[in-house]
């Protein structure tokens, strides 16, 4: 599906569109330029000496031409080859008549980009293209024109607002907005918010298999398997099962369905699925691609991203791994319907963790409850999983910001253990959240308001906030030594400073961050 930005003249479409197609690795094109190509003259010339009238039918022309269009992508950083998908500017009006309109919404998503007239005006004076609807006193002539356009404009869904913003952060917005990234800092992947069937757009696969557990079996892999023509592999539910006995089990299980290099491994499934499926993946024949599939809310916002990878030991969580990203990821919310209430309360907890680091206008949504979570399932997962994109993109293997993320999960790894997984990830993550607020206003990091903000949040979806009395504190401590994020001396915890703001800080005294 093409993505079409449209908008007053001055908004910005073109140079926002260049930035959205080299984020996204897509074709770009404007189709002002393409409508001065195939006529041999500028828009200007067209209007003067044949008239507006003209002009439209010129982009109706063009506008049909570019939706059934087959892209060159050798201008972007994919390999060389073809796309069917571009990102495509359109002229102020391309869309006033209905029919253009129409066709268009049929083949993508409209992106309406707004301004306020000073920006506008400051633009177009110093944009050297003329145009022939704002020839004259520019103030004036642009103020009748949003005026006249209006209604038209405002009839559009999907705005983003440009005042004030660069063109990278508009085009943050837009990915966001619709659910659509691509992640190129550890490997060239694809993550997408839409329907499976939809969004998988490869022709074939070669010999895929699908990894799913017993639960998820129930409910999808009849209709994964549909879409993909996979065999599939199912293992047994739970965190108790993501283990050395479980990964040989898939190794051999790849042997079996003659899998080999050019393979794909598709995993279908919650967070242990996923990293599981990704470390078998990434091991088997030294490394054969695989796909996510996340049916948890917190495996689509957290766990499929990244490129971990990798199974339990004894001792603790994700001690064995590797960093091994994902060919695509797509993140179907309808997924999400099966869920126990319990299930989709623990992702929340990862949605309130990316609020808290970056967004706080994500954290205000986990304000107002699981009813309105339950109502707005797309916004959400949209919103969480670009926080978590904008992360690992900056710091993929975590040498620094990326660190962030651990925001309670260094008390809430060790919780989660000692409860013999009786607690879900997400109450044991819920919990670390808690504590490690409090510890923060302790040390002077946070205040008591923030504490109680994410205190009042987490309790508002449903989700635990204190560690349970008869857990042992000795056993939680000991289950912290051995978390991966330590080093000799210390453990490094993220630490809530604000919405919207966490700091990275080693700690030494364990029992301290434990007292309530």
């Amino acid at each position: 599906m093409h993505i079409f930005l449209y908008g007053p003249s001055g908004s910005g479409k073109s140079t926002i569109g260049k930035a959205l197609a080299r984020s996204l690795k897509l074709p770009f094109v404007d189709s002002d330029q393409l409508i001065e190509t195939n006529a041999g003259m500028t828009i200007l010339e067209i209007a003067e000496a044949q008239g507006m009238s003209k002009v439209r039918d010129l982009e109706s022309a063009a506008l049909k031409e570019l939706v059934g269009h087959a892209f060159s992508v050798t201008n972007t950083e994919k390999p060389g080859g073809w796309s069917t998908e571009a990102v495509i500017a359109l002229g102020g009006g391309a869309l006033l008549r209905d029919e253009n309109r129409a066709l268009v919404e049929t083949h993508g998503k409209v992106i309406l980009l707004t301004a306020e007239l000073p920006t506008l005006i400051e633009r177009l004076q110093n944009d050297p293209n003329e145009r022939p609807l704002l020839a004259g006193d520019l103030k004036s002539k642009l103020t009748s024109y949003l005026e006249g356009r209006a209604e038209h404009y405002a009839s559009f869904p999907l705005k983003i607002c440009v005042d004030e913003k660069s063109p990278e952060q508009i085009s943050r917005e837009i990915q966001t907005l619709l659910g659509r990234h691509h992640l190129s800092a550890m490997g060239e992947y694809d993550a997408i918010v839409g329907n499976v069937g939809h969004a998988f757009s490869m022709t074939s696969l070669q010999n895929p298999i699908i990894v799913t557990d017993e639960n998820v079996a129930k409910f999808h892999l009849e209709k994964i398997q549909s879409i993909f023509n996979a065999k599939s592999v199912i293992v047994p539910a739970g965190e108790e099962h993501k283990n050395l006995e479980t990964i040989s089990f898939l190794w051999k299980s790849f042997l079996e369905n003659g899998l080999d290099r050019k393979s794909t491994v598709i995993a279908l499934g919650g967070g242990v699925v996923g990293d599981m499926a990704g470390f078998a993946a990434s091991t088997y024949m030294r490394g054969i691609d695989w796909i996510g599939i996340p049916t948890t809310l917190l495996s689509m916002v957290d766990a499929s991203l990244g490129g971990k990878t990798g199974f339990d030991l004894p001792e603790g969580k994700n001690l064995i791994g590797s960093f091994h990203p994902p060919k695509l990821v797509i993140a179907d919310p309808s997924l999400l319907l099966t869920l126990t209430e319990r299930e989709l309360r623990s992702g929340m907890a990862e949605v309130v963790k990316h609020g808290i680091i970056s967004d706080p206008e994500l954290f205000a949504m986990c304000t107002r409850g699981m009813d309105w979570v339950k109502n707005n399932l797309e916004e959400v997962v949209k919103r969480a999983m670009a926080v978590k994109i904008q992360v690992i993109e900056e710091d993929p293997y975590e040498k620094g910001i990326r660190a962030k993320l651990n925001l309670g999960h260094t008390v809430g790894h060790a919780v989660e253990l000692v409860s013999k997984f009786n607690l879900r990830h997400g109450e044991a993550i819920a919990i670390g959240m808690v504590a490690e607020a409090k510890y923060s206003a302790r040390v002077g990091l946070a205040s008591q308001s923030t504490v109680d903000a994410i205190t009042d949040s987490l309790s508002a979806l449903g989700l635990p906030v204190h560690i349970p009395e008869e857990m042992p504190r000795a056993e939680i401590i000991r289950a912290m030594r051995v978390d991966k994020k330590k080093n000799a001396q210390s453990i490094r915890f993220a630490l809530p400073v604000e919405i919207g703001n966490v700091e990275l800080v080693n700690v030494t005294d364990l029992e301290e961050v434990l007292e309530d």
